[in-house]
């Protein structure tokens, strides 16, 4: 068993519809970040960093438990752990895990500072929102030709980069983009949309009432 410690933001998704897509055994936890729940000496101890999501596999490595943070590395550990959605072809895993960095390093920080600077901000700063607003629409670009004549990211199929990047297009209108623009990864982005685990994964955990 799994336990899934997250909160319905896009990387935490990024590991429930991985759970989900995966058919693995697990049960969703609660860490309210909009309470500070993950500044609690409890979830410290999982993750020394205080950012959801974290797992707890009861049955890791040498049939030992094992925490796992950060969410690009708990899709690859889960990945390897199911033996689904990354090719075990070195040449596909290579590309699959490039493309899963470029959401960890690009797409996921900088459609964060636009959420941030949009949304969260206490005022509006012209600068930020100028830096960030670019880029976010450059890294659309770069996804929406790089799926030109592609139905999946990486390696012909559907993978963790595909799952990885999903949760934070999810989030377009806050971003204040239009997918039109963009139809390439607009026609991708439906097509995920529509799977019955991707569509379970989004609502894990379920938010309180």
């Amino acid at each position: 068993m799994i336990d899934l410690y997250s909160w319905q933001t896009s990387n935490g998704r990024k590991v429930s519809i991985a759970l989900e897509e995966m058919a693995l055994d697990y049960t969703a936890c609660q860490i309210d970040i909009s309470a500070d729940e993950q500044f609690s000496p409890q979830f410290t101890a999982l993750n020394p960093n205080q950012k959801i999501p974290v797992i707890v596999d009861s049955d890791g490595p040498d049939d030992e438990p094992i925490t796992v943070f950060e969410s690009g590395a708990i899709l690859i550990y889960l990945a390897r752990k199911s033996g689904q959605f990354l090719p075990l072809e070195p040449r596909l895993e290579c590309e699959t895990l490039q493309w899963l960095m470029f959401q960890m390093g690009g797409i996921g920080p900088i459609f964060g500072q636009v959420h941030h600077f949009k949304r969260a901000a206490k005022e509006l700063v012209p600068y930020a929102l100028n830096r960030y607003g670019k880029e976010c629409l450059r890294l659309y670009s770069v996804l929406d030709k790089h799926l030109d004549q592609r139905e999946w990211v990486a390696a012909g199929k559907y993978t963790i980069a595909d799952i990885a990047i999903f949760p934070w297009v999810a989030r377009y209108e806050w971003q204040e983009v239009k997918l039109a623009d963009f139809p390439n990864v607009w026609r991708w982005f439906e097509t995920i949309r529509r799977r019955p685990a991707v569509q379970r994964g989004m609502q894990v955990p379920p938010r309180p009432d």
